[in-house]
């Protein structure tokens, strides 16, 4: 449970509890005391202890409460607790005076000056107490309402009940001291009455002034009884009378521990309750004056307290009428500083609207009701040229062409029918020197309106923003370099083509070796290539044909009713004229291109992309003729298709084998020429399709490049043939076994390669030195010093590194003695012609040769019969592979030939 502050939300349960606490303590009191329980001797002990306490619990409170403000609210509420305590000390004196059992002191005495204390410091502590919205004079005022009120019950009380049961022997000083008390308490419960209305909160007032005003209210009711039972000396202490006092000490107690309200926020009384807290005070002044001249009227003389009553409350209207006045002064000179500074703001707020509208970027124009123009903006002369004077008073229909005026009429009928209505249209305006402006109007329908009475129309030149947006449009729809269609715009104008007719050809067009251009000449050159290239294909079609960059080095043309025969045509120009060089700077380039054609006539019914489906058959026919080798052109066939689809579905299908684990390794063993045993074995891996059967390499090693579906292949093999190694290696009792693995392009250029190395080494447990990474000349001639890093890094784990297929590449003297490497296996084209050319022998020798000075062994790949196996012993080639040994064999007989050895085997060439 919780109530909302200016601070949140705040838990109001211990409140509760303290409520519950005072409720059951003043039951008890009002039992014992009111019943008299005990007799009239227990009830007034009761009683002078209850209230001895009950105020010092309530001081106490009130000083707690004023801990948890700052400022003038933990001044006020210090001062509340003040005067409370003060009350607590006049009772305790007269404990002090009677102790133990209680008693009644006469008046006056020293006690009467802590009750009297109360009646001063709690009205001082209300006034300390911040209210926005009620300045210092609203409070003296709240002062002055309550002495006026107190008088005025005074010479009532006095007229009907005091003076017929009074005589002149008891008006002493007891008696007026007792009369102070009740007076006293009216005047704070007037206080705090007026003080309500001005600390209202969100959802509720203020309570715990609320609860604190009840409680003055609980002392007003006994001190006027005390008064009352005073003059005709019927009190005695602990009787029903003290009840008032008690209740109204545990109702401050309860006003004081309540948590914080939330800030004032709104005075939620009504203009007539507020009313009625004004003339309250008068009411009370006339009552007192009617009661008083009655009194006179009718005993025929006045008594001195009633005439001393009777002066003070004059004086103290008049007091309060001051008040009022300097308070109304106030308040007027307040009203009048307002009104000047509205005044002020309005006349500063016309002319920002005038300044405004004079140079607002806008024409602002005024049409009445018949058509005429009211009012003209004199923007209109900067955007449009004319003077605003000169539309005034005119028809709108003698101003504008007759479209634009048409137009306009339109969208003012549209309007007319709801007030504030609007419509917006563009229009082309003409400037006074005779361009034409496009224009954005805004028609709102302020007929209804008495401060406008007509149709308002915004006017906006919009001509740079029209020119943005084609700009815009073109760059969207344009290749920015060579200023052709670019592939959406290609895709649309093909789209629209086919949609006429089926007689289109499209050729897709891309440049052979372009790539060299950019790493050796710089990318500018390669630029002003594709725009010279641009221009020359744009020479060899006509003006309607479409033309197109779809990026990089590609291009396409969209021929409209062109056969097959033409279409052959265009592409065998656009050769021809790309056999000329190119002059780029001082140089003279060389271009090839490969181009693919596609027939619109060839399209498949049931395709429904058929101009997308038509760019990529031009696509799939232009990658047949580069894979032909380039300088050419072929024409789609759907074969090419069926191939096309063929590839997906072997790659989905390769996707799949690696997730199920599909994919086998065979092994085929290294043979030491020396001592004829198994030490090592290459693994290779093999695909057993469950519909196809098994896939050869060549078919599906390609696809795993193309896609990078080699990355996590490699990786596979690399960790299954590491795993068998040590497998065999422990099962023949630690003997040493290398395993050769090859590495792709791909993974070689993966940047973390050597860190997923040494992370399969350390996951399988196999030896670093046992383990031969093998990768193409291909891969070390590409890319040079980052290539050399990666070598390092992986030589630096401990592997080996062979180069495969020596011989068949390009690499150089220097750089084998440049990379890190430790084995070169001759390519089986150099050992299939061993005996056969003199010329082949020698080289092989050579590699073998250049492997011993370079401190490198070497692997003779594709043995296959007895004389090649005895050449390369002859030459001293270290170690061997091929069918003459085993071929490639799956794991559980390569196991059985690293243990057993292999046996040669005599093929036939």
């Amino acid at each position: 449970m919780s109530i909302d502050n200016a601070e949140g939300p705040v838990d109001i349960r211990p409140w509760l509890r303290v409520c519950i606490a005072v409720a059951s303590v003043l039951t008890v009191l009002a039992v014992l005391i009111g019943g008299e329980v005990g007799g009239p001797d227990l009830a007034n002990d009761i009683s002078t202890w209850a209230l001895t306490v009950l105020p010092i619990a309530a001081a106490g409170a009130c000083l707690w409460r004023s801990r948890r403000y700052s400022g003038r609210h933990r001044w006020g509420w210090a001062v509340l607790g003040a005067g409370v305590l003060s009350w607590g000390a006049g009772q305790a004196y007269t404990l002090a005076q009677y102790y133990p059992h209680g008693g009644d002191l006469p008046v006056p005495s020293p006690a009467d000056a802590g009750y009297l204390g109360m009646l001063l410091l709690i009205p001082i502590g209300l006034l300390i107490l911040p209210s926005a919205s009620q300045p210092l004079a609203n409070r003296a005022r709240s002062v002055l309402d309550g002495l006026l009120l107190a008088t005025a019950l005074v010479i009532v009380s006095w007229v009907l009940v005091v003076d017929p049961r009074i005589d002149t022997s008891h008006q002493n000083v007891g008696f007026y001291i007792k009369l102070l008390y009740p007076l006293g308490d009216i005047v704070i419960a007037t206080m705090i009455g007026y003080m309500l209305p001005q600390r209202r909160a969100r959802f509720r007032c203020s309570a715990d002034l609320l609860l604190f005003g009840l409680g003055v209210a609980g002392f007003a009711i006994s001190d006027i009884g005390y008064s009352y039972l005073g003059m005709i000396d019927d009190y005695r202490p602990g009787s029903v009378v003290d009840l008032g006092w008690i209740i109204g000490f545990g109702l401050v107690i309860v006003g004081a521990a309540r948590p914080k309200d939330a800030e004032p926020l709104r005075n939620e009384f009504s203009s007539r309750a507020r009313m009625g807290g004004v003339m309250a005070p008068y009411v009370a002044v006339g009552a007192a004056l009617v009661v008083s001249a009655m009194f006179h009227l009718v005993t025929g003389h006045s008594t001195p307290f009633v005439a001393w009553s009777r002066s003070l409350l004059i004086a103290l209207l008049i007091g309060r009428q001051v008040l009022t006045l300097l308070e109304n002064r106030d308040l007027t000179r307040g009203l009048e500083s307002r009104v000047e500074a509205r005044t002020a703001e309005l006349h500063a707020r016309e002319q920002q609207f005038h300044a405004l509208i004079r140079h607002s970027s806008d024409v602002v124009t005024v049409i009445d009701a018949n058509g005429s123009v009211i009012f003209q903006s004199e923007s209109m002369q900067r955007v449009f040229g004319y003077p605003a004077e000169a539309f005034l008073g005119r028809h709108y229909t003698e101003l504008l062409a007759p479209e634009v005026a048409g137009r306009l009429a339109q969208a003012m009928r549209q309007v007319a029918v709801r007030p504030f209505a609007s419509a917006t249209l563009e229009v082309v305006h003409t400037h006074q020197d005779g361009r034409l402006r496009p224009s954005e109007m805004i028609i709102t329908n302020l007929v209804d309106d008495p401060h406008v009475g007509g149709f308002v129309l915004n006017t906006r030149d919009i001509s740079e923003r029209k020119e943005l947006q084609e700009q815009l449009i073109h760059e969207a729809y344009h290749d920015s370099l060579t200023q052709l269609a670019n592939r959406a715009l290609f895709r649309d104008k093909t789209a629209a083509a086919l949609a006429r007719t089926t007689g289109l050809t499209v050729l897709h067009l891309d440049l052979d070796g372009f790539k060299r251009v950019n790493d050796s000449l710089g990318h500018l050159a390669g630029d002003q290539l594709l725009v010279e290239i641009a221009d020359r294909i744009k020479g060899c079609v006509r003006s309607e044909d479409v033309v197109a960059r779809f990026g990089a080095d590609e291009f396409a043309v969209l021929i409209e009713t062109a056969s097959a025969e033409e279409g052959e045509f265009v592409a065998r120009r656009i050769l021809d004229d790309l056999e000329l060089p190119v002059e780029v700077g001082a140089r003279n380039i060389h271009v090839r291109a490969s181009i693919g054609l596609a027939q619109a006539s060839l399209l498949a019914e049931e395709d429904e992309d058929r101009a997308e489906q038509l760019l990529r058959n031009a696509d799939l026919a232009m990658h047949h003729a580069k894979a032909a080798g380039g300088s050419a052109f072929t024409s789609y066939r759907a074969q090419m298709r069926d191939g096309l689809i063929e590839r997906l579905e072997l790659e989905n299908d390769l996707r799949a084998a690696l997730e199920n684990q599909e994919l086998r390794l065979h092994y085929q063993p290294t043979v030491d020429l020396d001592t004829s045993a198994v030490v090592g074995f290459e693994a290779l891996v093999r695909w057993p399709h469950p519909t196809r059967g098994m896939i050869n390499p060549l078919d599906f090693i390609p696809i795993a490049e193309a896609t990078g579906l080699i990355v996590p292949l490699g990786l596979w093999v690399l960790r299954e043939a590491c795993r068998q190694a040590v497998e065999w290696s422990e099962a023949a009792g630690g003997r040493p076994l290398k395993m050769s693995v090859n590495v792709s392009v791909r993974q070689f250029d993966q940047p973390d390669f050597a860190e997923t190395v040494a992370a399969v080494l350390a996951e399988t447990g196999m030896p670093a030195d046992r383990l031969c990474l093998e990768m193409t000349e291909s891969v070390l001639m590409t890319d040079t010093e980052a290539n050399l890093e990666q070598l390092v890094r992986l030589k630096a784990l401990g592997l080996t590194l062979a180069i495969d297929d020596f011989g068949t590449g390009y690499s150089s003297l220097a750089y084998l003695r440049r990379f890190p490497v430790d084995t070169l296996k001759i390519d089986r084209s150099f050992v299939e012609r061993l005996g056969m050319l003199a010329g082949d022998t020698a080289l092989t020798d050579t590699i073998v040769r250049l492997g011993k000075s370079l401190g490198m062994s070497t692997v003779a790949e594709g043995i296959e019969e007895f004389g090649q196996l005895a050449a390369l012993r002859e030459m001293g080639c270290g170690f061997a592979q091929g069918y003459y040994f085993s071929r490639p064999v799956p794991a559980a007989e390569a196991g059985r030939l690293f243990l057993e050895g292999a046996e040669p085997v005599e093929t036939s060439a």
